[in-house]
């Protein structure tokens, strides 16, 4: 009966949200592809669509390039996630890394890549700290690095942004993998760190993080609003070239659209599994190198230092990145080689602040409605399943990653089809609501260990003294978890201010928000009007997260045990 009660409604109730949308906006893609779209008088089944995406000269390279770069960010971003925790597990500087990059959550990922292009561009910080004493350029060199054919750009700005958020994951996954004390006896039988990390901490950690890599590996390969900063253009990825015709004023291109969106899907589970393929022939080879007895002392010395610069260097790059943006802001007269700007000014500020207003209005209150019901939802979840216990935590899992491991651009056609149907696009609801089921994973993600790992104890001393499950929740558990909501509603939104195709698709050029302002203005190349955009995009969530930390401070300043709950 307990389920009844207010705030512990069925989870699967409630994880459907997640899936329904995926769902109806896959079947809304497959109908058009094969032709049938009675909205636009298609009736009649037919391959037009496929033939019209196999005929279209640059397939083949936007295949390659979307599957390279996806792959290539996910090995890159996975293999410096797990060699900084495996070199410096335990240590006084790992918290201090962990710390400096926790914080690049916040970030979304469109402001990282204007931050990394700044930096990286010809005439970025690099190439003027580096002129003319160092390369002879007294202008900016004729080099194409934003937007190279191989999409090293592209792969540098994923990275940036997902080593964070694989870092989250980990750590998060340390706790339940014992580690500590399988790094402690590894140790004891004379393992280097890093390779008794490997061998001993690796194995459960990997499994529990599993679904977070297919979500960036997914997300690396379908990837629209960085690809439209960093990627080349000719072609552009797959992903890029299907908004492209999603968007195209011609109507009849809808159907080439969702033949795309399917073919983009279908990269994605192969990648999947040829990841998984790979996943198990290392496995196998894992295990004899484990039952070898090589100890790896001599590899500490090269790889300790190569983990701090890896993390260092992230964060540098992420740090510079969003200085150049702030920079460019409010930059006057700015030649190149100089370092800094001849002058300063507020005139591109005040020539945007009549539209910067109403889409700060508005990308806040859609944020803050996503976050809010996010957080709702995912502690009903979590007080259900701590009340009658988790039922198939795989299923639920595979559920609640339904939305990262399904790309956008694969579902989001289909869903918009549906919304242009029902007359739901273009407001603000709509759009709200289709981010909401993309902030509910991490919201439920980054609540659950905390939630899980409360102390039940305080829960039972509350019962004895004549509580029931709605006053423990209330009164005990939810103010002993305070740091921890609010920081999954920091992030959750964080996670709706980045939300770019979402809003593009089911706002339908009526509702708009300073993620898909900034992106539309990478095209300009203005980057003084690009800055104020960005700053803006990346302040809103990091005021969230800055008061999300404060907070319980303020709540909790004179119980000192609550502070730190």
């Amino acid at each position: 009966m307990a389920l009844r009660r207010p705030w512990a409604l069925p989870p699967w109730g409630v994880l459907g949200l997640l899936g329904l949308p995926v769902l109806a906006g896959l079947a809304g893609v497959f109908a058009p592809a094969f032709g049938w779209l009675p909205a636009l008088g298609a009736h009649q089944p037919n391959l037009d669509a496929w033939r019209a995406v196999l005929g279209w000269g640059g397939l083949p390279a936007a295949m390659r390039l979307s599957l390279v770069t996806g792959l290539l960010a996910t090995v890159i971003s996975l293999a410096l996630t797990l060699l900084i925790v495996a070199t410096w597990q335990g240590t006084r500087s790992f918290v201090w890394l962990t710390r400096a990059l926790a914080p690049l959550l916040a970030l979304p990922h469109a402001a990282a890549a204007f931050g990394l292009a700044f930096l990286i561009a010809p005439s970025g910080w690099i190439a003027r700290a580096l002129s003319p004493w160092a390369t002879g350029w007294d202008r900016p060199p004729d080099l194409l690095i934003i937007g190279d054919a191989y999409g090293l750009a592209l792969v540098a700005g994923l990275v940036v942004k997902e080593v964070p958020f694989l870092l989250l994951m980990t750590l998060a996954a340390l706790g339940q993998a014992d580690s500590l004390r399988r790094q402690m006896v590894a140790r004891s039988l004379g393992y280097g760190r890093v390779t008794g990390w490997m061998k001993t901490v690796l194995p459960a950690v990997y499994a529990q993080i599993r679904l977070p890599v297919y979500a960036v590996l997914a997300y690396s390969m379908s990837v629209v609003d960085v690809a439209l900063i960093l990627g080349p253009t000719r072609p552009p990825t797959l992903a890029v070239q299907i908004l492209d015709w999603m968007t195209h004023p011609d109507l009849a291109m809808r159907f080439q659209a969702a033949a795309g969106a399917v073919l983009q899907l279908g990269m994605v589970m192969l990648a999947l599994g040829l990841w998984r393929g790979a996943e198990l022939a290392l496995g196998r080879w894992g295990r004899a190198w484990a039952a070898n007895g090589g100890r790896g002392l001599a590899a500490d010395l090269v790889l300790r230092p190569a983990g701090a610069a890896g993390a260092a260097l992230i964060a540098l790059t992420v740090g510079l990145g969003l200085a150049g943006l702030l920079v460019w802001s409010f930059a006057g007269l700015w030649r190149f080689p100089d370092i800094w700007p001849a002058s300063f000014s507020l005139r591109v500020w005040s020539g945007q602040m009549a539209a910067l207003l109403p889409l700060t209005r508005d990308s806040t209150l859609i944020a803050l409605g996503a976050a809010a019901l996010a957080l709702i939802l995912a502690v009903s979840v979590l007080e259900a399943e701590a009340r009658r216990g988790p039922a198939h935590p795989r299923r639920a899992m595979a559920l609640i990653y339904l939305p990262l491991l399904v790309p956008q651009i694969a579902f989001l056609p289909g869903l918009t089809t549906f919304a242009l149907i029902t007359g739901l696009d273009g407001t603000i609801w709509a759009v709200m609501a289709t981010h909401l089921v993309f902030v509910l994973p991490y919201v439920y993600l980054v609540l659950a260990d905390p939630w899980r790992a409360w102390d039940a104890r305080a829960g039972l001393v509350a019962q004895a003294l004549g509580a029931g499950p709605g006053r423990v929740l209330w009164a005990v558990r939810l103010p002993m978890l305070t740091r921890a909501l609010v920081i999954a509603f920091a992030v959750g939104f964080a996670t709706s201010v980045a939300q770019y195709l979402p809003t593009l698709l089911i706002g339908a050029g009526r509702v708009s928000t300073v993620t898909t302002e900034a992106v539309a203005l990478a095209s300009g190349g203005n980057r003084r009007l690009i800055g104020v955009w960005a700053v803006v995009q990346m302040a809103l969530p990091m005021a969230v997260f800055a008061l999300a930390l404060a907070l319980p401070a303020l709540l909790f300043r004179n119980l000192k045990g609550m502070r730190v709950s």
